[in-house]
């Protein structure tokens, strides 16, 4: 008779879940005896690092990620990162160990009290099966139900001494289940939509995340060239939907809703395409749209639909969607935008590198098709000015500005695509939320280039501080950190450098490695104009 691990198992591998990012306690040391020797363990130093490792990793991939939890602490640590997880819609499989069963209600040590209450609103669901046998379902569950749209992460409670029960024999056939999603637009809808761009006199695209995770970039391209349409990217989006060399592109929109409405100035018709509308933050009160301009939301994510609190909003299947629109749409009869102009010259700051030359640098140097996870907001401004990014999931942000994100899912994410070179952009402030993740790229050489900007100020804050009147305001900097001695104590070759030219050398030799490297780039406090403060 197979247990309930054992069957739990064979579902995990049926569904390609067989690399388990986790921190252990005491409760999961039952489930980990049972790992299957065909199953990884990528061990995490804190759980925050563990989550955001998956999240990396399940964006950088496109699939699932299964992360393991220590009860209510575990899970109490993570939970910064699954604010992320939340928004930029990760199907990460979130188990946590709990008490024996039968002691649950005692609240003993380390019993996870209410567990299924605890992680919710950042999960999409939350269980603790009623019972041993049910285990097995209730994870094959929280399986489709992370992958099934809108995607998301989901959190099942699992007693310790479930694991050892005899499994339900009926519980095989679990792993043979398929579940899939036909949210594609209806025929009328579909025509709807064409007519409307068709009789529009000046469309506008604002595409987002869901977009790139559908691998509806081309059809994107194709769709902006045939309405002859400016793109924008949704604001705070956390990837990238459109080429940022392509001549219809614009930029990401600001986040502030005046500034939205000024920016879509002129168009009398505003389609948004996976994303949803909008991400605001910083609060610019105002007109949501300009007179006379119509927005249409297109987007899986039907709580996105629902809460928008502007425009008409259909959700359907984002990829098929774009597909239909970008074959089905007439040319328009209108000028095709100019080509971009060129880079603009970067700046240089004496003594340090300034971001726009350390990102022109990375153009010229990095491969063409390196994904990039940044968590440097900063720096956006240079990031967008100078980045020539072309290809599918080559950027990846904290969905939700939870920072700790970045540089553990820049391990996450070269975990899971060794085929392409990651490059974490982290600013110094952030880099310290998921330091540890560093040990962890080092434990299993995984190659990838953390490249950490180093100002000595929360420069985001800085520039949030000016915009609410706020003047000089305590925990502002963060001075006097050796990045480089903190990279080589978790086994990381690393270097310090605070010239262009010293980039360059580092960057190569970072490239050429074939285990993580860590790069601590000397940059400065910057005005709103990019000069030094």
């Amino acid at each position: 008779m197979a247990t309930v691990a054992e069957t739990t198992f064979r579902i995990l591998r049926a569904r390609g879940l067989t690399t388990v990012f986790g921190n252990p306690g005491s409760n999961e040391l039952p489930f980990l005896a049972h790992l299957p020797e065909d199953f990884t363990y990528v061990l995490g130093l804190h759980e925050g690092a563990v989550v955001s490792m998956a999240d990396g990793y399940a964006l950088a991939t496109g699939g699932p990620a299964l992360v393991n939890l220590h009860a209510a602490s575990g899970t109490g640590n993570a939970m910064g990162g699954l604010t992320n997880a939340v928004y930029s819609h990760s199907p990460l499989v979130l188990t946590a160990g709990q008490q024996v069963r039968s002691t649950i209600g005692q609240e003993v040590m380390l019993a996870n009290v209410d567990a299924a209450t605890l992680p919710r609103p950042l999960v999409k669901w939350s269980a603790e099966p009623a019972c041993a046998t049910d285990v097995p379902r209730t994870i094959d569950q929280a399986i489709h139900t992370a992958l099934l749209p809108a995607r998301g992460p989901v959190y099942v409670s699992v007693p310790y001494d479930d694991w050892a029960a005899e499994a339900d024999p009926e519980s095989a056939h679990l792993a043979g289940r398929t579940v899939t999603s036909g949210g594609a637009l209806t025929e009328g809808q579909r025509d709807e939509l064409v007519a409307l761009l068709d009789e529009a006199h000046a469309p506008l695209l604002v595409l987002g995340p869901q977009v790139d995770a559908a691998g509806a970039g081309h059809d994107a391209v194709r769709l902006a060239e045939a309405l002859r349409a400016p793109v924008w990217i949704a604001p705070s989006a956390s990837r990238l939907p459109f080429p940022t060399r392509h001549p219809a592109f614009r930029g990401v929109l600001p986040a502030a809703v005046r500034e939205i409405a000024e920016a879509v100035e002129g168009h009398d018709l505003v389609l948004v395409v996976g994303a949803p509308v909008f991400r605001y933050h910083e609060y610019v009160p105002g007109r949501f749209l300009p007179e006379g301009t119509r927005l249409v939301q297109i987007t899986e994510d039907p709580k996105e639909a629902a809460r928008a609190p502007v425009g008409d909003a259909v959700v359907a299947d984002v990829a098929s969607t774009l597909a239909h629109l970008a074959h089905a749409i007439a040319v328009a009869d209108r000028p095709e935008p100019p080509p971009l102009p060129p880079f603009p010259e970067p700046r240089t700051l004496p003594g340090a590198v300034h971001p726009d030359e350390l990102f022109a640098l990375l153009r010229e140097h990095a491969p063409d098709d390196a994904l990039y996870v940044v968590e440097s907001t900063s720096t956006a401004a240079s990031f967008w000015a100078q980045m020539d990014l072309r290809e599918p999931t080559s950027y990846l942000l904290p969905a939700s500005g939870g920072l700790g994100f970045g540089l553990p899912a820049a391990v996450g994410a070269q975990l899971g695509r060794p085929d392409r070179q990651v490059i974490g952009l982290i600013g110094d402030g952030s880099a310290n939320y998921g330091i540890a993740a560093l040990w962890t790229a080092a434990r299993h050489r995984v190659p990838v280039v953390v490249i950490v900007l180093k100002n000595g100020t929360y420069g985001a804050l800085r520039r949030f501080g000016a915009l609410l009147g706020t003047g000089e305001t305590p925990g502002m900097d963060v001075p006097g950190i050796d990045f480089t001695a903190l990279a080589r104590g978790y086994g990381v070759p690393a270097r310090s450098v605070a010239a262009g030219a010293d980039f360059v050398v580092a960057l190569k030799a970072a490239l050429a490695s074939d285990g993580p490297s860590l790069i601590e780039v000397v940059t400065a406090e910057l005005d709103e104009d990019g000069g030094p403060r």
